[in-house]
């Protein structure tokens, strides 16, 4: 029964998760994690290309 919860809440984390990133992208944002990548700021590296 304890490996059934801790499999729920795992797989809870990874769905919210993935749905956070979704939601992130639909929105526009190029780096998901980078706090600067909506503002524009030149302090972001996302827009660098490689």
């Amino acid at each position: 029964m304890a490996n059934i919860i801790v499999m729920v809440i795992i797989l809870t984390i990874v769905v919210a998760a993935i749905a956070k990133i979704v939601i992130e992208k639909r929105k526009g944002v190029k780096c998901v994690g980078c706090p600067y990548s909506q503002t524009g700021d030149s302090n972001c590296s996302c827009n660098d290309s490689r």
